[in-house]
């Protein structure tokens, strides 16, 4: 057998401390999973089960990248995240079970076109987008699970230009890791190769071209990423 086009490079992202890489299959992302995002956002918090958007796995952008300041926008935000590696597939997986799916964790941005996001919101459209285009998923090395465990809490921010700009903690998510993993589980059967971003805490906004952007997770790693001109 051959394709009628040059198949598709698979996408992939850095395993810290090695040559090896991890293969992208897909991209889960849960919407509004710290408290105080949410509000920012206009929702409650108390109300609402985890729900989730995806990215194309070709979105992904590793650490150190100059991102071009994409089109149809003139509202880029960031998104600080914890991602999650999944190295075991299943379907409902129970929530006491699902650490075991994970095989390592990273940093990630969702960058987000807010603007068109916002747009799409209130004609009742889908929105995605406004997530998943080009480059909008900044995601740095891996560090398995078998090296740092499973963080359930710790310090995760964001700067600009070196001014803090989200500044929360891991513990403060209101679905953790092992509650995201079996909520989506239920929805779709994970693979080997997914990938799950987790949430951003409160205090998104605005990149410009020109700005450095940082983000650190404590005992996970950091990133940074420069947004450059429009194409």
């Amino acid at each position: 057998m051959s394709f009628v086009i040059p198949p598709m490079e698979t996408p992939s992202i850095a395993i810290a401390g090695s040559e090896d890489r991890f293969p992208v299959r897909r991209i889960f992302c849960v919407g509004r999973n710290y408290a105080a995002h949410a509000r920012e956002m206009g929702r409650d918090p108390d109300r609402e089960p985890p729900f989730f958007f995806t990215k194309p796995a070709d979105a992904v952008v590793g650490d150190g990248a100059t991102i071009s300041y994409p089109p149809q926008t003139e509202n880029l935000h960031y998104e600080a995240e914890l991602v999650v590696a999944i190295g075991a597939g299943g379907r409902e997986i129970p929530a006491d079970r699902a650490l075991e799916h994970v095989w390592g964790y990273a940093v990630g941005n969702d960058l987000t076109r807010r603007d068109m996001q916002n747009a799409a919101k209130e004609l009742r459209r889908p929105w995605d987008l406004s997530k998943g285009f080009d480059r909008s998923a900044v995601i740095g090395p891996l560090v398995s699970a078998s090296e740092i465990g499973h963080p359930s809490e710790g310090r995760i921010s964001l700067s600009v230009n070196g001014t803090v700009k989200q500044d929360g903690d891991l513990s403060e998510m209101i679905w953790p890791v092992a509650d995201v993993v079996a909520f989506l589980s239920e929805s779709v059967e994970l693979a080997p190769g997914d990938l799950i971003m987790t949430g951003t805490p409160a205090g998104v906004g605005a990149l410009v071209p020109g700005d450095s952007c940082v983000v650190t997770i404590e005992g996970v790693g950091e990133i940074t990423t420069v947004i450059g001109s429009r194409d």
